[in-house]
């Protein structure tokens, strides 16, 4: 009891504080999401994403190697195509810019972890993450069924061309099921699934959508990713692809889904990942441009918070920044 119990004690000393601080954030624990498109010499700035660029392989291949400096150890890569098509075909191409830079990272940076978006939505011609059909009510939709071996021949060539991590983004009913046995049928049994478990509807992805050039061009994706308002939903949906084969289950998105983070984190006994996204890291970028506070010390936070509900590792758009930081 006061006066003899004074826990600011603890506080006065910056050593003493830091050796007490029960979240502590390191290099190990980021993943930085990089955009790579087809083309030489490519650096196009994302101007809703302030600081993010699409690169062409030449490009990404430097800034991996720079990452790798800074003492970054995961990259999760996503494909921008030149040409686009109903079924997303170029999602599986061999020669694809995702196939050749996850290559190349491998061969010239073989302790980066290459992590690769299994996804369909920047390949397709209606930015929809499967194949669409028409349903009995007369509306388009996503076919779930179609979808998922679409998803598995995406898998096995992303492990084909190197890659340590697949990631499926499509929230399909069964895409971690097809997706392992697509790859111990073709000899990845290594290959692990990150899957995006609990990645809900959310208006926090505008900026993703001009950097990777998938907006849908009809409806929305309401009718696959989940509804923000039932939370409930996320325990089911993370038990259900770890039952399928998930070695790692994400949430997404993080910082405004803190509490979805903190029940999956009960919920599972896998590692947790928790994706900060686009709309996320814009809004931090935007007050720090109009000198409303200050942007390291909010992104230490943000990231902080993010650990502190219970994810192991955290994708963010600020992971060379805070690498830097760190």
């Amino acid at each position: 009891m006061f006066p003899v119990r004074r826990l600011r004690r603890l506080r006065y000393n910056a050593t003493l504080r830091d050796m007490l601080a029960d979240v502590k954030i390191t290099q190990d624990d980021l993943i930085a999401p990089l955009f790579v498109r087809e083309g030489q010499g490519v650096q196009n700035a994302i101007v809703s994403m302030p600081g993010q660029v699409q690169f062409s392989v030449d490009t990404a291949l430097d800034a991996v190697r720079r990452w790798v400096d800074k003492g970054l150890r995961a990259v999760l890569l996503f494909g921008i195509p030149d040409e686009k098509d109903s079924a997303g075909s170029g999602a599986w191409d061999a020669s694809a810019a995702v196939q050749r830079l996850a290559a190349e990272i491998k061969r010239a940076c073989g302790e980066m972890l290459v992590i690769t978006d299994v996804c369909l939505c920047e390949y397709t011609d209606h930015g929809h993450c499967g194949a669409v059909a028409r349903r009995p009510d007369g509306a388009d939709d996503v076919d779930n069924d179609t979808t998922l071996g679409l998803l598995a021949r995406t898998a096995v060539s992303h492990a084909r061309a190197g890659a340590d991590v697949v990631a499926p983004s499509a929230m399909m009913d069964g895409q971690v099921a097809a997706i392992r046995q697509a790859l111990d049928e073709g000899g990845f049994q290594t290959v692990a699934i990150m899957s995006y478990a609990v990645k809900f509807a959310s208006h926090m992805y505008g900026p993703f959508r001009d950097a990777a050039e998938s907006p849908p061009q009809f409806g929305d994706r309401r009718t696959y990713q989940m509804d923000f308002r039932a939370p409930r939903q996320s325990g089911p949906e993370a038990d259900l692809d770890i039952a399928e084969g998930a070695d790692i289950v994400m949430v997404k998105p993080a910082a405004t889904y803190l509490d979805v983070i903190a029940s999956v984190r009960r919920e599972v006994d896998v590692p947790l990942a928790a994706y900060h996204v686009s709309g996320e890291f814009a809004m931090l970028k935007a007050a720090a441009a109009a000198g409303w506070l200050d942007e390291k010390a909010a992104a230490m936070e943000v990231t902080a918070a993010i650990k502190r509900a219970g994810a192991d590792l955290v994708i963010t758009y600020y992971a060379e920044q805070l690498a830097e930081w760190l």
